[in-house]
Order: structure tokens, then C-alpha cells, then sequence
């Protein structure tokens, strides 16, 4: 399990498809949303807002971001092992 804190801003295309080299994320995510808001867009354009108490699961093929100006800090227990990793 890993515990992720997203800064506001922060988009996973903008600052972790540069490392890892792929369209979109190719890690599934189960989590859980602490604090602030995490907007999740599939390949196929389906888009879901999470926000605190959230459970999520989140299947390979996505991009993400943050929504507002609070830091998403979100508890990540599939997927977290190859984080942002080439």
C-alpha cells in the first residue's frame, strides 16, 4: 500500500508520462481519497471526480488530476508498487 499526496496542478500526462513513456497510465489503481479532489479521465473519455471517503477503482488506460487547490492525498493499494517508473 502507498499513501500519494498530489499538489495542486499536478496532472499525471504533464508530470508522469514524461518518465514512464506511455499514453496513459498503465497501472490500475484501488484507493481510497483522504483529503481534496482527483479527477480521473479513461481512454474511452468516461471522466469520474473523487473527493474524501471515496473508495475508487481505477482501471489501466487513464489520466488524472487534481481539482481545486488542495492537495489530494489518497491511500493507493494496487498499483503504487511501479508508480511513475520507465
Amino acid at each position: 500500500m502507498g499513501r500519494a499526496v498530489f499538489e495542486p496542478g499536478w496532472r499525471w500526462s504533464l508530470h508522469v508520462k514524461p518518465i514512464v513513456q506511455t499514453d496513459s497510465c498503465e497501472a490500475p489503481h484501488t484507493g481510497y481519497v483522504i483529503a481534496g479532489r482527483l479527477t480521473i479521465a479513461m481512454d474511452d473519455g468516461e471522466q469520474e471526480t473523487f473527493g474524501p471517503g471515496d473508495f475508487m477503482i481505477v482501471p489501466p488506460g487513464h489520466d488524472a488530476w487534481v481539482v481545486g487547490d488542495e492537495a489530494c492525498t489518497v491511500l493507493d493499494w494496487q498499483g503504487y508498487a511501479d508508480y511513475a517508473k520507465p
